[in-house]
C-alpha cells in the first residue's frame, strides 16, 4: 500500500481534544499521510455544529471520540493538496476543491450495497473501512484533514470556502426532507430555528413545498422570517395522516403518544445524516435554490475556538452558523 508524504515536513495546526471540555490549540501536530484511495487536504473553512459542541462537552465519551487526544470537526471544506493513486484515478487530483462529509461505509455490507451507508452495519470498525469523521476518526479542525475519497465531493470554482462547508450539513437537511417525502403543494413545518431547521425549510421550499413554517423563538425566529418563512412560537404539528422526520439527537428519553400514532396514521421518520444527498444539494447551494450563504453569521480563526465556541454556545448576536477558518 502506497502512502502519499505531505507537501511539508512542518506540523500543522490544530484543535485538541484533551479531555472533556479540555481543549488546546497546538501547532506541532504532524501532518497526517493519505493513503491509495484518500486525499490529504488544505483545510480552509470549518462550520461549528451541534455535535462538534457536544462532542467538545465529552456527552458521548467513549463512543465519540472513542479515547483523547482527539480531532473534531466534520463540516468542512477545503482544496486537495495530496492524494493516493487510486485517488487520483478517480479525479481527486492536486487542486481540486472539495466539501466533506463525516460517514464513509465500509461499501461492502447489506446497507452500503443498498446505497445507506449512513447505517453501515461495520460502524466504529475502521479495520473494515469504516470511517466516521470528526466523531471516533480524526476530523477536520486542523490546517490539513485526510478523508476518503467516499467522504468528499467535488465543488463549483465559483462557491465560496465559508458556504461549502455548509454542505454536510445541508445534506442532512435535505435527507430529512426526502424521507418523508414532499410532494408539490405540501405544507411543511420546520419545528427549531436554528442553522438545521433553517436549512431543512429551504430544502422543502426547493423541492415544492407550498407553504413552510418554522417554529421557534428569539432573534432565530427573526432570521426565519427575513428568509421568507411563516413563523410562529407554538404550534400543533401533524394533521391525520401527517409525517414527521427527526434529525435531532435528544438527550433523554422521550414519550410518545402511540395511540394518537395509531389512530391519526402518522408516520414517524428517523434521519441518521445523509444518505446519497452531498451531490443533490451542492448545485442546489450554488444556483441560490438553497441560500446556505444567508446563514453565516461569524467567522473566526482557528486560534479564536474558544470565542467561536462560545459565541455559538450563547447565540451571540443571534449567531448561527460559525465559520472556523484554519
Amino acid at each position: 500500500m502506497t502512502i502519499t508524504a505531505p507537501p511539508t515536513t512542518k506540523p500543522m495546526q490544530a484543535l485538541v481534544l484533551t479531555a472533556p471540555h479540555e481543549f488546546e490549540i497546538r501547532d506541532d501536530q504532524p501532518i497526517p499521510r493519505p493513503r491509495e484511495n484518500e486525499v490529504l487536504a488544505r483545510v480552509r473553512a470549518i462550520a461549528i455544529c451541534g455535535t462538534d459542541a457536544e462532542i467538545v462537552e465529552g456527552t458521548f465519551k467513549g463512543r465519540w471520540p472513542r479515547a483523547y487526544p482527539f480531532i473534531p470537526g466534520h463540516e468542512w471544506s477545503g482544496e486537495i493538496v495530496g492524494a493516493g493513486e487510486v485517488a487520483k484515478g478517480y479525479g481527486f487530483v492536486p487542486g481540486t476543491r472539495i466539501a466533506g462529509t463525516s460517514h464513509s461505509g465500509c461499501g461492502y455490507c447489506r446497507m452500503c450495497r443498498t446505497g445507506r451507508y449512513n447505517l453501515c452495519f461495520n460502524y466504529g470498525r475502521e479495520d473494515l473501512g469504516h470511517r466516521q469523521y470528526g466523531h471516533y476518526t480524526q476530523g477536520a479542525y486542523a490546517t490539513y484533514v485526510v478523508h476518503t475519497i467516499k467522504a468528499v465531493f467535488k465543488i463549483p470554482d465559483a462557491m465560496p470556502f465559508d458556504v461549502a462547508a455548509l454542505c454536510d450539513t445541508a445534506s442532512i437537511a435535505l435527507h430529512s426532507v426526502k424521507r418523508p417525502g414532499i410532494n408539490p403543494g405540501d405544507v411543511f413545518v420546520a419545528v427549531g430555528s436554528g442553522g438545521m431547521g433553517l436549512l431543512t425549510a429551504m430544502c422543502a421550499r426547493a423541492l415544492g413545498a407550498a407553504r413552510c413554517i418554522v417554529v421557534g423563538g428569539g432573534k432565530r425566529l427573526e432570521r426565519a422570517k427575513d428568509l421568507g418563512f411563516e413563523t410562529v412560537e407554538t404550534i400543533r404539528v401533524l394533521r391525520k395522516g401527517g409525517r414527521a422526520a427527526f434529525t435531532g439527537i435528544p438527550k433523554e428519553a422521550s414519550s410518545i403518544d402511540f395511540q394518537k400514532i395509531v389512530l391519526e396514521e402518522i408516520d414517524l421518520y428517523g434521519v441518521r445524516a445523509n444518505r446519497n444527498t452531498m451531490e443533490e444539494v451542492i448545485p442546489l447551494i450554488a444556483d441560490g435554490r438553497i441560500p446556505a450563504a444567508r446563514l453565516i453569521t461569524h467567522h473566526f480563526p482557528l486560534k479564536d475556538f474558544a470565542e467561536a465556541l462560545r459565541t455559538f454556545n450563547e447565540r451571540v448576536d443571534g449567531a448561527l452558523k460559525v465559520i472556523i477558518e484554519p
